[in-house]
């Protein structure tokens, strides 16, 4: 997967010095870092795929100090921020940034033995058949009960539920037909036919939602 998000997928502003900042990620910081202090393992190893800025992983690994984090992205400029912001907040619970292209085979066996999973706002800026080996290969990576955190706008049972969202969607399927929203049954099917039991789908701000899945070892 080359990093060809369309204009309007990821806006992201410079920063001080190698630092970017994208808008929308201080934006569901706080809930998607409310949501980990009551969801997730409170120790461990946890993986962030397409960590962007790094603003989130920041965030993630100061209110989850027991658990080591490993940010990752496909873009040079992004990897270089995000060890800037890891270096400023002085956190030792953050492992330098590595190049992920989750859309590729057999990358779990680079990042496996994880805990948790995290995923934001990339769904629907990749094909189909991409978020179903991306959701294949995090089951390969997570250790067994390991959960998966998936993160971002959805299809609700084939409908999409507010005219910004069906604008951004038409957005994004002018650019590439084969990316836009997923729709949240095929995303619970591709997470059950990837070995995982789906914990609940949640509600979250400005119209998101967050599936949590957990590794079934039975």
């Amino acid at each position: 997967m080359n990093d060809t998000r369309p204009p309007r997928a990821s806006v992201v502003l410079p920063g001080d010095g190698e630092k970017l900042h994208a808008p929308s990620a201080a934006r569901n910081q706080d809930s998607i870092v409310a949501f980990l202090r009551d969801h997730a393992p409170t120790k461990g190893t946890a993986l962030e795929i397409a960590s962007g800025t790094g603003q989130h992983v920041c965030a993630y690994a100061a209110a989850l100090p027991d658990m080591h984090w490993q940010p990752t992205d496909i873009d040079p400029a992004r990897l270089k921020s995000i060890n800037a912001y890891v270096n400023d907040a002085a956190l030792g619970n953050v492992a330098p940034a590595q190049h992920l292209d989750a859309t590729v085979p057999c990358w779990a066996d680079r990042f496996g033995n994880q805990d948790l999973i995290v995923l934001v706002n990339l769904l629907h800026l990749i094909s189909t058949s991409q978020a179903t080996h991306l959701i294949h290969e995090a089951g390969k990576a997570l250790d067994p009960q390991g959960m998966l955190m998936l993160y971002g706008p959805f299809k609700r049972d084939g409908l999409l539920t507010s005219t910004g969202d069906a604008e951004f969607d038409a957005s994004l399927r002018a650019s590439d037909p084969d990316i836009g929203y997923k729709d949240t049954a095929d995303i619970r099917r591709i997470i059950d036919a990837a070995g995982f039991a789906l914990v609940d789908c949640f509600e979250m701000p400005a119209n998101n939602l967050v599936f949590l899945a957990r590794k079934d070892h039975t």
